[in-house]
């Protein structure tokens, strides 16, 4: 079935569960990106980081512009939440049993995080770094340096990495073939700021009808620029890209 495409990326509208037979199936470390309106912005105006994400295996629809903009135009697509799809990802690497790595998210989020996945899944093997200094370009200074190569010696066999884009969709293609025996990797964004509970996800019914950012508005007004590009500028560029002529290299100037 050929995919949906927001600015020439392919989109993989599928659901969580679809996203986690294809890991089952894979016989290489498995990429997923969550593919919401700030990261799509980010490859619209950035050849290089687009042309990164599109080397991984899927580019998870996240975000609410980004799929009511495709079912606006006739797209059956599903809609699953980073934080969701990494939930799920944690759920089946402790049925199976294996190593969970968590690299990133600030001074002591990782840790944070895992110490809650610890009392949920009590048998889970689960490694924390924080990780260093990400360069835009993935790479990290000497103490990031360090932690990955601890993170190396446990071996993960599912990575989640929480540098924010485009540091760590970058970190992870310079990296993916560094960790052996890795089943499934994915940059997390904020992730691991909702485990540790540093911060709180929007109510249920908020989730449902696509308002997760009203609420981050609400409880974080700092937020105001990423949530006005995410919630205005996004669709709007969206359309923009449907009447350009395919030839045309320019990207829209954000």
């Amino acid at each position: 079935m050929e995919r949906p495409e927001i600015f020439t990326l392919p989109i993989d509208g599928y659901s969580a569960d679809d996203a986690i037979q294809r890991i089952k199936d894979s016989t290489h470390p498995f990429w997923i990106v969550t593919a919401n309106a700030e990261i799509l912005l980010e490859a619209h105006k950035d050849k290089e980081f687009a042309d990164a994400i599109r080397q991984a295996d899927l580019r998870m629809l996240d975000g609410s512009g980004p799929a009511f903009m495709l079912r606006l135009f006739g797209e059956r697509v599903h809609r699953v939440p980073g934080v969701d799809l990494a939930e799920k990802i944690i759920a089946w690497a402790n049925e199976q049993n294996l190593r969970v790595g968590l690299i990133g998210g600030g001074e002591g989020r990782a840790e944070k995080a895992a110490i809650v996945l610890r009392r949920k899944f009590p048998k889970i093997s689960i490694h924390s770094e924080n990780g260093g200094r990400i360069e835009k370009n993935g790479n990290d200074d000497a103490p990031g340096e360090e932690s990955r190569h601890r993170m190396t010696l446990f071996a993960p066999q599912v990575l989640l990495v929480a540098f924010g884009h485009p540091r760590q969709e970058r970190w992870i293609l310079n990296n993916l073939h560094d960790f052996p025996g890795l089943r499934a990797i994915m940059g997390v964004g904020g992730t691991f700021d909702f485990w540790a509970g540093t911060a709180m996800r929007a109510p249920k019914w908020m989730r449902s009808i696509g308002l997760e950012w009203l609420w981050r508005l609400i409880r974080e007004p700092r937020r105001i620029k990423r949530i006005w590009r995410a919630v205005i500028i996004f669709p709007f560029t969206y359309v923009a890209s449907l009447f350009q002529f395919p030839d045309n290299e320019k990207t829209h100037p954000l």
